[in-house]
């Protein structure tokens, strides 16, 4: 059953152009002159009840545009949107009964009070039965390890533990639908990994639909079997996180390990060298090369160990916000007048 529809979803925005000089601050009294922001171009979406489903993009693409369009903060400028069967923008309180928006640069706890003391406004707003709420409390606690940490006012947590805070109080109503925007952002690497398994467990446990935004690939590899890539406002892939690899690179990297001895100087000549650290070298070669290179490598040296394997999943992602970037660019050209003739 599907849980959020985009149909043809747009935002646009008109940005003040403030230009250099006293005369142009004069000018702009009388006249100013704005610039139209395309931040969402007509995106077609549709996620399935208890997917987890990764919203990845380049800065500025559109992915925070479209969750706050989809929790309500926005109101579209064309296009069409139901979450739960709700419009998003009509904010009715039985919608927001039904979901939870988390921005990790973004706080909705009280900064000099103690988490427990929003809790218990959260429990309010929300109108959560009171053995319900301790209940709920207690589970996502335990889970994340703050049991202690509950009475320590918010300013004094570390990142990671304002971060655990901030999932319990979005969780606390127990929603149907989350919209994650960087979770994890800022946060060292043994806060990202309590996070994610936190995530991964209450995900598969209660089955909600999730929407993520990371930039983090560790987020989404660990999380995520869908992946949607928007770009320029609009949606350039839609599939496996597998399927990317497949999709949008090129090569694979094959890590020789030389015997004793072997001069690794010539193995430019079967691929583009990536490193080399003797008796260990890198090379990326074209996947459709892989065999005949192979054979040529083991017949040319002593090889101890040989590894291939898909470059890392930030490098495919980059390729592919670098491919919509010229997409984007080659339409604004097209766009352009003719020039006189």
């Amino acid at each position: 059953m599907a849980i959020i529809e985009l149909q043809q979803l747009s935002k646009s925005y008109w940005v003040y152009q403030k230009r250099e000089g006293v005369r142009a601050s004069l000018r702009s009294l009388f006249r100013r002159d704005y610039r139209a922001v395309h931040a969402v171009r007509g995106i077609d979406l549709t996620v399935e009840q208890g997917e987890f489903v990764a919203f990845l993009g380049p800065n500025g693409a559109g992915k925070t545009t479209t969750l706050k369009l989809l929790s309500g903060v926005l109101t579209p400028t064309a296009g069409q949107a139901r979450v739960m069967q709700h419009v998003p923008w009509k904010r009715e309180n039985a919608y927001r009964r039904r979901f939870a928006l988390v921005m990790g640069q973004k706080n909705q706890l009280w900064w000099d009070l103690p988490a427990q003391e929003s809790f218990r406004l959260h429990q309010h707003i929300y109108r959560i039965d009171r053995a319900q709420f301790r209940q709920t409390l207690d589970e996502l606690t335990v889970l994340l390890g703050v049991t202690k940490l509950l009475q320590q006012p918010v300013r004094e947590l570390s990142l990671g533990e304002r971060m655990k805070m901030e999932l319990i109080a979005a969780l606390l109503h127990s929603p149907e639908v989350l919209f994650l925007d960087e979770p994890t952002i800022g946060l060292d690497v043994v806060a990202q990994h309590n996070i994610q398994r936190f995530l991964k467990y209450y995900q598969q446990k209660r089955r909600i639909t999730i929407l993520l935004t990371s930039h983090y690939m560790k987020d989404v590899s660990a999380l995520c079997k869908r992946v949607v890539i928007i770009a320029d406002g609009r949606i350039h892939y839609d599939g496996s996180l597998s399927g990317i690899v497949d999709r949008f690179s090129g090569h694979k990297i094959v890590t020789l390990q030389l015997a004793e001895g072997q001069d690794p100087t010539h193995l430019d000549r079967f691929g583009s060298v990536v490193e080399v650290e003797p008796p260990k070298a890198r090379l990326r070669v074209e996947r459709r090369r892989v065999p005949a290179v192979m054979a040529a490598l083991l017949n040319a040296y002593a090889v101890e160990d040989v590894a291939v394997e898909d470059p890392p999943l930030e490098e495919v992602i980059a390729e592919v916000f670098l491919q919509a970037d010229d997409a984007a660019a080659a339409a604004a050209t097209a766009a352009l007048p003719a020039g006189p003739r």
